[in-house]
């Protein structure tokens, strides 16, 4: 089957490129990243914090099925609703330092957006260690979860 989040890590870059196309009118697919209940739902994490403005902060916290809990957080730089969203992100429990994450949100039409993620790490070597992980499978498995729970919470 073919993967609808298209991930691309050009060779001796910093960088990953996400990009993917939701059935998702764009009000939607922007609120599956600032509402905590809709976030919790799709990622399947706890929503400790999140203020969605310029210099806000967010945590997260993950709980593996054997019980180890991970946090994960960062500061908000920019905000614009339905736009964009700029912002760091760290994992308390990897070893990929703090990244930049650049999140651009895109309307196609009345029920179709796209989302372009930019995912900039602290060094080539980083970003190639997460790349070892199940990475791409990860992102694409968390986009699909993203479209059906908000389609059924918002009944696109």
């Amino acid at each position: 089957m073919e993967q609808k989040t298209k991930v691309v890590a050009e060779t001796g870059k910093q960088e990953i490129v996400i990009t993917r196309i939701f059935d998702l009118p764009i009000e939607h697919l922007f609120m599956a990243y600032v509402e905590p209940e809709i976030i919790e739902q799709w990622m399947g994490t706890k929503v400790l914090k999140l203020e969605c403005k310029r210099y806000g902060s967010y945590e997260f916290e993950t709980t593996e099925p054997k019980g180890n809990k991970h946090l994960l957080r960062g500061v908000i730089h920019e905000f614009i609703p339905q736009k964009k969203i700029i912002r760091t992100f760290e994992m308390n429990s990897m070893p990929f330092g703090v990244q930049l994450e650049v999140f651009t949100f895109k309307k196609l039409t009345d029920s179709k957006s796209k989302l372009i993620k930019k995912v900039i790490y602290q060094s080539v070597k980083y970003r190639d260690e997460n790349l070892k992980l199940p990475f791409k499978m990860g992102i694409n498995w968390a986009h699909q979860r993203l479209e059906e729970v908000v389609s059924k919470l918002l009944k696109v």
